[in-house]
């Protein structure tokens, strides 16, 4: 599956405001975000910080206040038609009808669908075979989530946009949902998400986008996003004298000591040494490189001391 765009999603100068005059709210601030065929992108932040108001706009649920967006090549909301028939959305929430069984619920779903897979196939994606004759309102939330994207997958779409597709799943059913989305993704499908599970974005992501009041404030691979953010070593230790090492930030947190250093293998190795010299044992070690969790906390921060 592949668009005939550069780019699955071109956002440009995107903004969406609610009501008018005094009373006007610009949710989204002028956003320009690129998804890249073929890979997977997050759209992260804070609740609030305006990833909803651009993802309707993205889907065509909505229109812009300013800017351009493309989808799949496409106008989402002029040439909405063809957008929904090569794309797969799962909203937070969904209406399915109570009395349904699950495998009436997918047939109805299929019914309306282009070219769409067989059920059993869609049930077996989901492991909801097991619940095929179970109706709908006897689902758990997270068997009732697995059915939201058996339906978003029903289509065979080419974009596919999760907005916090594992919200309500153990951990087992969550790796599952993971492996899902990477297999979309080596079959040529392109995959926009938002979560609020951090190490979810960490797993899967190849590019990441932070935003904080309507804006994108960090954007970037991995590895870019986290660069030039502090890494962070943390013990415990009895009450001794210890001299840090000189480039260390130091804090408490209870009866730990926290380091925050911009060179990890230098400044843990300096501690050690600092250590057995001493003849001191420093216990609860552990030392991590930054983390998008330590970002995202950050960035967070930033926005709650912007609004004392």
């Amino acid at each position: 599956m592949t668009s005939p765009s550069s780019s699955a999603i071109e956002v440009t100068g995107l903004r969406r405001t609610y009501g008018t005059g005094d009373d006007a709210f610009e949710a989204v601030r002028g956003i320009d975000l690129t998804v890249a065929p073929g890979t997977v992108h997050a759209l992260l932040g804070v609740n609030g910080a305006g990833k909803t108001s651009a993802l309707d706009v993205i889907e065509g649920l909505a229109p812009a206040s300013g800017g351009a967006v493309r989808v799949l090549g496409l106008d989402p909301v002029a040439d909405r038609a063809e957008v929904r028939r090569r794309t797969g959305v799962l909203l937070q929430r969904s209406g399915f009808v109570g009395d349904l069984t699950v495998r009436e619920t997918l047939q109805m779903w299929a019914a309306v669908t282009t070219d769409a897979r067989p059920v059993a196939e869609s049930m077996e994606m989901l492991d909801l075979t097991r619940h095929a004759n179970t109706r709908m309102r006897a689902l758990s939330g997270g068997e009732h989530r697995r059915v939201d994207l058996a339906c978003t997958l029903t289509g065979r779409p080419e974009l596919v946009i999760l907005d916090e597709p594992t919200t309500g799943l153990d951990p087992e059913s969550r790796r599952a949902v993971w492996k899902l989305i990477r297999d979309l993704r080596h079959d040529g499908a392109t995959v926009l998400l938002t979560t609020h599970y951090l190490e979810e974005a960490e797993s899967l992501a190849d590019q990441v986008s932070i935003m904080q009041a309507g804006q994108i404030v960090r954007e970037g691979t991995l590895a870019e996003i986290v660069a030039g953010h502090p890494s962070e070593i943390s013990f415990r230790t009895p009450d001794v004298a210890l001299s840090w090492p000189a480039d260390a930030q130091s804090s408490r947190d209870g009866d730990l000591t926290i380091l925050r250093v911009d060179d990890l293998q230098s400044a843990l190795t300096d501690l050690l040494v600092t250590a057995r010299a001493a003849g001191v044992r420093l216990e609860l070690l552990t030392a991590r490189t930054a983390t998008l969790e330590s970002v995202f906390l950050a960035v967070a921060a930033d926005r709650e001391g912007a609004l004392l």
